[in-house]
């Protein structure tokens, strides 16, 4: 018996860093760290007892495991809300993994925060045969990044035993884990089925996918008329560790107010997602500046475009999620809220991002760089041909002076090569794509690169 057994701990483990998670499914090799999921307290607690690289390795390997569930169980995923929240489920497991090895001074109480995605998985009416193989999914990844770190660090005299160590506290906590988990399930989905929200949310997924409803029934049921006019909202939080149900419920509520809508209908669809609809008035007031609507940090909008009848109520919720798509695509380049009809020609080209980007790359030549610099001459330019190549307008919309505007307009046209009048409609297409998706359409500058307009 070795004295690491004596004492029930593998010390190497202190000595992993990141560089010891494989990241094999990023793309060109490795990903740049993520940032944190767990609780700052979470995080405290366990770099004072493991220190600061067994911790980065955890949150990349928890990282990696969410991915990795996401790809065999596609259903635990759902977009970027859900996953954060499914991350910190995974980053929360692996660090306790750690401190499970650590030594068995060690709490073995399960860490609430793996525990969260139960309620989401619960609302999102996720069968619990999917929750429980994304359990035996993150199990053998997890297994196996331990495994593979314990070969790099373990002399070879010591490695069975560190393996055995490892399969069995693994199996134990996974064990334990998954009790856990069935238990917080079965009892929110009972909390669920009782509360009343999910007789309306089955109403509402029936109208959203098209199915025949009674539309009387269905009405009095939501307490929302189905055969009037909507307008769709989705919000959701950034911060998958907040439980934002309330913040959002009343952002989504607001906002539909200030559109004029005397009527609404508020689903929550997870911790971090909230489905809403209104009814406009046949001449609804301007739609408000994101400052007249109070949100929390964090908080986003997603709204469709008023749409009548029961076709409409499905057709403003879609626009609404190609509003939210286009907001996670270039998330600094739009507001906290975003109307359909103000991204609707970025939404239906974003579909195939890659094709997207060659033609941005096509039309605009040295103008489609990622730098401040290109992205100046891009404004200016696409505002002197939204505005019918008047330079007064532009300047005074730019606020600055008008041979300015002449001296960016000549400088775009020369890295575009071409005059735009020869190709305007796609030159114009691809001045708004690169507008509205910023670094997702756009390639990297290069430092003394000539396709910099610094050059």
């Amino acid at each position: 018996m070795t004295a690491h057994q004596e004492h029930g701990s593998s010390s190497w483990i202190h000595r992993l860093t990141p560089d010891h998670a494989d990241d094999r499914n990023a793309p060109g090799g490795v990903d740049a760290p993520p940032a944190p999921a767990s609780s700052a307290q979470g995080l405290a607690e366990a770099t004072e007892r493991l220190g600061p690289r067994p911790v980065a390795w955890a949150v990349a390997v928890g990282h990696e495991l969410a991915r990795v569930i996401t790809r065999e169980v596609p259903e635990l995923g759902g977009g970027p809300g859900p996953f954060e929240t499914l991350r910190m489920g995974t980053e929360a497991a692996t660090l306790h993994t750690l401190l499970l090895l650590a030594g068995p001074e060690s709490d073995r109480a399960m860490p609430e925060e793996s525990l969260m995605g139960d309620r989401e998985f619960a609302r999102r009416r996720l069968g619990l045969d999917k929750v429980l193989r994304g359990i035996r999914v993150a199990h053998a990844a997890l297994t196996d990044a331990l495994m593979t770190a314990c070969q790099e660090l373990v002399p070879p005299s010591e490695r069975a035993e560190q393996f055995r160590r490892i399969s069995e506290l693994l199996f134990d906590f996974i064990d334990g884990f998954a009790s856990r988990m069935t238990a917080e399930y079965l009892a929110e989905h009972d909390r669920w089925l009782t509360s009343g929200a999910a007789a309306r949310e089955e109403t509402v997924r029936t109208v959203l996918e098209g199915q025949p409803v009674r539309q009387e029934a269905a009405s009095e049921l939501l307490g929302y008329r189905l055969y009037g006019r909507h307008l769709a909202v989705i919000a959701w939080c950034d911060d998958p560790a907040a439980d934002a149900t309330g913040d959002l419920q009343r952002a989504a509520t607001e906002l539909l107010h200030l559109r004029g809508c005397t009527s609404t209908l508020v689903l929550p669809t997870g911790r971090t997602t909230v489905w809403a609809w209104g009814d406009p008035q046949a001449a609804p007031p301007a739609a408000p500046a994101p400052g007249e609507v109070r949100l929390t940090e964090g908080v986003r909008l997603a709204c469709g475009s008023v749409r009548h009848g029961l076709p409409g109520f499905r057709q403003s919720h879609q626009d609404a999620l190609h509003s939210a798509r286009v907001m996670r695509i270039n998330p600094h380049g739009v507001g906290p809220v975003v109307d359909y009809p103000d991204v609707e020609l970025a939404a239906l080209m974003s579909t195939d991002l890659p094709a997207l980007s060659r033609f941005v790359g096509d039309q605009l030549g040295a103008l489609a760089v990622d730098s401040r610099p290109a992205d100046q001459l891009r404004r200016t330019l696409r505002l002197y041909l939204r505005n019918e190549r008047s330079l007064t307008v532009v300047a005074a919309q730019l606020h600055v002076a008008r041979n300015t505007v002449t001296y960016r307009v000549k400088r775009a046209q020369e890295l575009l090569g071409h005059d735009p009048a020869a190709r305007l409609p796609e030159v114009m297409t691809a001045l708004e794509a690169a507008h509205t998706l910023g670094s997702a359409v756009l390639r990297p500058a290069e430092n003394g690169s000539h396709d910099d307009p610094r050059s």
